[in-house]
Parts: C-alpha cells; structure tokens; sequence
C-alpha cells in the first residue's frame, strides 16, 4: 500500500507515522500493492481530527474519529474500518484479493461471532424515486436541497451538464459530488 500521511495546523512526528504504518499494516494483506492510503491528521481547539481514505480497485472505505489525544483517535478509526470489513467481508471479498479478508479475520478473531450488529445484510431497495433533473446553479441546488429538507440533492449542474449531487457534511458545510472524466 502507498501511504500519504498529512498533517493540518500540526506537526507529525516520525513515532505517529510509525504507528500510522503498524496500525494500518494489517490491512496490506487485503488491499493490492497498489492501494493508496491517505491519513489526514488536522487539530482544531485542542481535538485532534485523524480521517484515514483507503482506495483500491475502484472502491472506497473511509473513516474519521475526533479525539484529544491523535493516537486515540487513529486507534478509533482503524476499528471502524475493520468494522467496514467486516460487516461487509462477502461483498468486499468479490473485489479485493481472494480469500484475504477470510485469512485476515482468522488471524484477528477480535469480534464476537454473537454480535448481531455484524450481520451481513443484503441492500435491499425498497423505494426508488423518479424526478426530472433540470439544470440549477450549485447554489440554487443547495436552496432546493435546504427547501427539501434532504441531507443530499441530485441535479444537473448548468455549468457543465453534468449530474452532480450536493450535500450537507457533518459541521454544516455543503460538499459537492461530481464525475469524473
């Protein structure tokens, strides 16, 4: 895996990039050689922020825990990718390397096998919602998005012509989805 370690507002020293490397190693036997790791590391108001973005083979897992101290909030996130993993370890174990996610949880049996919270579910769609797309501004997406009262908003963007979707973040800002070329 390729590592990308950043820090905001915060200098990072070599003993939390070592950890970064320890933590997110037992990862590497199920992500190709090829997988891009990025951790962000940002401190606002004494909280540290760590956000850790695994991609490879087209997907995507993607995790962030706020904490005082930075190796708690790194110790935070690597549990909830492997709860990720977990929960979804037939699915995931289509795209990645075969029979690595099996292997991976043999050697980390850290889970209990009771816990009903790690059923594999099956996505299920249970609604589907057809609506014209007409072009709109970002802004005016975003006002159709508040008027709505949805966390989330598809239109087709007069910029470009292409579908994008807006969407409300967690601190309140608005994020914006657009595809790539």
């Amino acid at each position: 895996m390729k590592y990308n370690i950043v820090g905001r507002k915060v200098n990072l020293r070599d003993n939390f990039k070592e950890r970064v490397y320890k933590k997110l190693g037992k990862f590497e036997k199920i992500f190709s050689d090829d997988a891009e790791v990025v951790v962000t590391v940002t401190l606002e108001k004494n909280r540290q922020t760590v956000e850790v973005t695994i991609r490879d083979n087209g997907m995507l897992l993607r995790a962030e825990s706020t904490a005082l101290e930075m190796n708690d909030a790194l110790d935070a996130v690597v549990d909830i990718l492997g709860g990720q993993i977990r929960k979804n370890k037939t699915k995931l174990s289509k795209r990645f390397k075969p029979d690595s996610i099996s292997r991976y949880f043999a050697e980390d049996m850290t889970v209990d096998e009771d816990d009903y919270s790690l059923e594999e579910e099956d996505y299920k769609v249970v609604r589907t919602k057809t609506f014209s797309v007409k072009p709109l501004s970002i802004e005016e997406a975003i006002l159709q998005m508040n008027m709505i009262g949805h966390e989330f908003f598809m239109f087709r963007n007069a910029k470009s012509g292409e579908i994008n979707v807006v969407y409300k973040r967690k601190n309140g800002t608005y994020g914006l989805l657009e595809p790539e070329a």
